[in-house]
């Protein structure tokens, strides 16, 4: 187990250093600016080691520093960072940038510029056999100001001592690679008033750590840009995984700089996740970044196409015609003070004793109009005579609008509000107030599969959500020119795609290149964003896309009586998963999640299920907290047996089969014998919440009342605190090498991980573990901004697997992290209503994740080796 675990580690650290390497440099070497010329002055680079960090503390990395032979101590140097710092300064490697400085500086193509070369942070095991922990993707990947604090009040003042600099932030440049890049270009984002110049190769822009909130964030400032310069490349073959695609994000970040009239240049190059086109354009980049050149320019694409209706939207001769009618205007409770029109088609085909089939379209007066675009009455008719759809009532429904005021030029619309904003309240209103209305005048299906929903534009995004939130619900969405862009936060939809287990919904999308770019996305790039994730994990998805058109129903329109063919087709998906842009060691969902296998019924008719475990043979122990009661699943039959009447909110058990569980409630942690039932404290005046075991006879627990994580040793019992501050710790874990602790924390945004030393203490503290956060349903849904979510990610009870995963209960679900912190996704929570409080892997194989979850255990099978 250690050694598997120690191998993924590795893995993540030479990954990057391959970035650098990669490349076919017989060719690179064609460029006179990356070779050595007889004549050029050459700097000079030395080399040290940093490990002084309070900011990442624990940590360790290695440095370089170039300066150019024309360096003057009277004359303040420019001075570009380079981050993942040995693959730039390696003179054989994909950039060498020593030697393209020493051609272009001689050439007075760039100024005269000292390179600082900075590798990321290392956690080095301190006890025997225990895998070292690379810090890349936390320092690198997330947004903030932590990593530059750490570059300008620690690292630079340290390396760049002695050394005449210029504090002028256009002579200050920051670059690098992949995760190097996007820590480029957050620094400069963070502090214009230090970098004004930033290189970005292949830059994850993307949800490693939710760097995809760039190409919103920079169209904010729209009024006023910050004052920095950004050159980008991007390889055309580059990774699309569990994170993001590559390419599509580059591509939206840059349009968003443009919108918002930042100097950049894109350069779309041949290839993928290398070091190879960046390193063969560095001489030209350099010379461009440097420089006061012009931006890329890339002009609308908007057009006027002729459109004329598709057959199937003509009436038919003979064609059984269904009849629509008006419903009175409906006055909400969820969406109080609203008002709102409502009309229903009913096909000719309706039998009140075979159960219709349904379709609820959103800004429904457009949909139902006859002499539209869409024209769903006859769309309807002809394709339900044909049989290429089910006998369908179609629901027409407008926004609310306030019922004291006039509607006049949308000025008393609820639609952005009701639309565009995440979470569930516009479904609850569908299912709790329309859809029972419905009912009592027709037969409706309760099967999810012959409910649909759909809309176009804002009323896209609202199709998608209601089906997002409830599958049991509605399971086809159309979608034309969908706003899957920054209108209330729904630009989170794609990441939310990849890592989340894929919900059983089939979806069909339209837009072109001509559709909308303004202050809060554009549509173009959203939707094809939206759909590349859809279409990574397996989605039943059509993406229909032309180049032209506008932000109308034109090409929506033209395509509609296609669509509905292709969204009820009878044909069941396969899925077809392509993983081929997942890393060695990205741990994705796709990966880990068994076809066919969702959650099983474990056990039910519990009073409140909590403190799970397994022993060394996969035998599962959990405590019914109500009965009080700790029981046993054998792993070899399933047969259940009660072990004693405890009340129990933590348990491990040691090699030797005895039970140590936290019983806050009687301030103590006690001792089980797993066998006879025999119970003894072990230690008592604490306030336990969960434990772990770790080496040498060590247990950790929190103490959540007290903000504080606690230890002691068995055979010695005495207790003291080795942490304190997290808000309210709560689950917590130790990897199976025994090196890394990690505990979650109820109140908070993070899971944290520390280091643990040789004499059982604990450092190198760091939140590495971003939680998703439930969406505040009461909070205030902004335009232009994320959705308003909770501040307490409730995280609860964890587990770790044989690869290192760490498995954290939450609100949202079992949230699951790859070793190094980074999201791998989130398996949802099975019941809105129930806690999902705690996980361990057990069974014969340890393949099988066992949840407490309120009343019930549940458990499936996983992939997790």
């Amino acid at each position: 187990m250690h050694s598997r675990l120690h191998s993924s580690l590795r893995f993540l650290v030479f990954s990057w250093l391959a970035l650098m390497a990669s490349g076919s440099f017989a060719a690179a070497q064609d460029h006179p600016d990356r070779t050595v010329q007889p004549g050029v002055p050459q700097g000079k680079l030395t080399s040290g080691e940093f490990s002084g960090s309070q900011i990442f503390p624990g940590t360790t990395r290695s440095w370089s520093l170039y300066i150019p032979a024309q360096y003057s101590p009277d004359q303040p140097a420019s001075l570009m960072v380079f981050m993942d710092g040995a693959g730039y300064a390696k003179p054989d490697g994909a950039f060498r940038v020593p030697v393209v400085f020493d051609n272009l500086i001689h050439q007075k193509a760039m100024p005269v510029t000292i390179a600082v070369f900075v590798n990321p942070g290392v956690i080095k095991a301190d006890l025997p056999n225990a895998a070292d922990r690379s810090n890349r993707s936390f320092e690198y990947d997330s947004l903030g100001d932590r990593y530059v604090r750490f570059l300008l009040d620690e690292f630079l003042p340290e390396v760049l001592q002695g050394l005449n600099v210029s504090a002028n932030p256009r002579d200050r440049a920051v670059g690098g690679i992949s995760s190097g890049a996007i820590c480029a270009f957050t620094a400069a984002w963070e502090r214009p008033d230090q970098f004004g110049r930033v290189l970005s190769h292949i830059g994850s822009y993307t949800n490693i750590r939710g760097g995809w909130e760039y190409a919103s964030l920079v169209r904010k400032t729209k009024d006023q840009p910050k004052p920095i310069r950004v050159y980008l490349q991007e390889g055309r073959e580059d990774l699309n995984n569990l994170h993001g695609h590559w390419p599509l994000s580059n591509q939206e970040l840059a349009a968003a700089l443009q919108f918002a009239g930042y100097q950049y240049q894109l350069e779309m190059t041949d290839g993928g996740h290398s070091g190879k086109a960046g390193g063969e354009r560095l001489p030209e980049a350099l010379k461009w970044l440097w420089s006061d050149a012009p931006s890329t320019v890339v002009p609308s694409q908007e057009t006027s196409p002729a459109w004329t209706p598709h057959p199937d939207a003509v009436v038919r001769d003979g064609v059984p015609q269904g009849r629509v009618e008006e419903l009175p205007p409906w006055e909400s409770q969820i969406f109080p003070g609203t008002t709102r029109k409502l009309s229903l088609y009913v096909p000719a085909q309706y039998r009140p004793e075979t159960p219709a089939a349904l379709m609820i379209f959103q800004d429904g007066e457009r949909f139902r109009d006859v002499g539209g675009r869409w024209r769903v009455p006859v769309v309807f008719d002809n394709l339900i005579a044909s049989g290429e759809m089910p006998p369908t009532i179609a629901v027409f429904i407008d926004p609310g609008h306030d019922k004291a005021l006039e509607l006049k030029n949308n000025r008393a619309s609820n639609r952005s509000f009701e639309y565009d904003s995440p979470g569930d309240r516009y479904v609850r209103f569908l299912l709790e107030e329309i859809l029972p209305e419905v009912r009592k005048k027709y037969v409706i299906s309760d099967d999810p599969n012959l409910l649909a929903i759909g809309g176009s534009s804002s009323g896209a995004i609202c199709a998608f959500t209601a089906a997002w939130e409830r599958p049991d619900a509605f399971r086809r969405v159309y979608s034309s020119v969908g706003s899957f862009t920054n209108l209330r936060g729904g630009s989170v939809y794609p990441s939310l795609v990849r890592k989340t287990e894929p919900r059983p919904i089939r979806v069909y999308m339209a837009d072109t290149s001509g559709d909308i770019d303004n202050q809060f996305g554009s549509w173009p790039w959203a939707n094809q964003q939206m759909a590349a994730a859809l279409q990574y994990m397996g989605y039943d998805v059509k993406f229909d896309w032309a180049e032209g058109y506008a932000h109308n129903s034109d090409f929506g329109g033209a395509r509609f009586p296609d669509a509905m063919r292709w969204l009820w087709r009878k044909e069941q998906h396969q899925p077809v998963l392509d993983t081929r842009g997942d890393l060695g060691g990205d741990l994705t969902l796709l990966k880990l999640l068994v076809p066919g296998a969702g959650w099983e019924l474990a056990a039910e008719g519990l009073g409140f299920a909590d403190a799970l475990c397994a022993d060394s043979e996969g035998n599962l122990f959990y405590c019914d907290m109500r009965a009080p009661a700790v029981y046993r699943i054998s792993a070899a039959d399933g047969t259940q047996s009660r072990i004693c009447a405890e009340s129990v909110s933590g348990m491990e058990i040691t090699p030797e089969g005895f039970l140590i569980a936290c019983q806050g409630s009687k301030k103590r942690i006690i001792g089980i014998d797993s066998k006879t039932g025999e119970t003894r404290a072990v230690v008592e005046n604490v306030v336990p919440n969960d434990l772990a075991l770790g080496r040498d006879g060590w247990v950790y627990f929190t103490d959540t009342g007290a903000s504080a994580v606690k230890r002691f040793r068995l055979g010695e019992f005495v207790v003291s605190t080795v942490d304190e501050g997290i808000s309210k710790p709560n689950g917590i874990a130790v990897t199976a090498d025994g090196g890394t602790l990690a505990v979650s924390d109820y109140g908070g945004r993070y899971t944290w991980m520390f280091r643990i030393r040789s004499d059982g203490t604990l450092d190198a503290k760091m939140p590495v573990m971003p939680m998703r956060l439930p969406i505040n349903q009461q909070g205030e849904f902004r335009m232009g901004s994320a959705p308003p979510y909770l501040e307490a990610s409730k995280g609860d009870g964890m587990a770790v697997d044989a690869a290192g995963r760490f498995y954290v209960t939450s609100s949202v679900g079992v949230q699951v992290f790859d070793p190094t912190g980074r999201p791998c996704g989130v398996l949802p929570v099975v019941h809105r209503d129930q806690p999902l409080t705690t996980c361990i892997l057990a069974g014969s194989d340890f393949n099988t994740l066992y949840i407490a979850h309120g009343t019930r255990l549940y458990r499936r099978k996983l992939t997790v080796k």
